[in-house]
């Protein structure tokens, strides 16, 4: 019996998520609007807890998981998802043929940086929500490279992001 949420008929595109959203809208969505609503990053980037902040979200499932791994058009939108939060966050992906995977400072993060990088923002628990669910979902090379460029930014804007929270996103890309 097929065991998926509601995550797979959403990343499909096939269905809205709870408030009637369609993943394609939310891509659409401005910088200004994803700072402010908080009830999507659930939808782009599932986990297979609970959410205490959307308790609405729908929760992953093993059958979820493994339609992701094995559909790629659900892995490119999960991909479309990632670099649409990488731009927010002032960030760019870079891939390769050879399939690396880089994920780079762009100049806008000197101005992007304002919203998410200091301490106690709610940006980082949503980052630590991306690594894992990238991980989850079979884009653990993008998982490891976005952790690559946290890393240089926790070093780069010393004090502003805490060891607590770097060692959430480390443990976010583990298994």
């Amino acid at each position: 019996m097929n065991k998926n949420s509601l995550i797979v008929p959403f990343y499909s595109g096939s269905s809205a998520d709870i408030r009637g959203r369609m993943l394609a809208e939310i891509w659409q969505e401005n910088y200004d609007c994803l700072e402010k609503t908080h009830d999507y990053i659930q939808w782009l980037f599932p986990l297979t807890e609970r959410s205490r902040f959307n308790p609405n979200a729908p929760i992953l499932t093993d059958d979820d998981i493994q339609s992701f791994q094995n559909r790629e058009e659900l892995r490119n939108n999960l991909l479309a998802s990632l670099k649409l939060m990488l731009g927010f966050y002032g960030l760019s992906c870079q891939e390769s043929e050879d399939g690396k995977v880089e994920i780079n400072i762009e100049q806008s993060f000197l101005e992007r940086k304002k919203i998410w990088v200091h301490w106690g923002n709610h940006n980082h628990l949503r980052i630590t929500r991306i690594l894992r669910s990238l991980y989850l979902l079979g884009l653990e090379v993008y998982a490891q490279a976005f952790f690559k460029c946290l890393q240089e930014i926790y070093n780069l804007e010393k004090g502003e992001i805490t060891k607590l929270t770097f060692s959430h996103w480390q443990d976010a890309i583990r298994g």
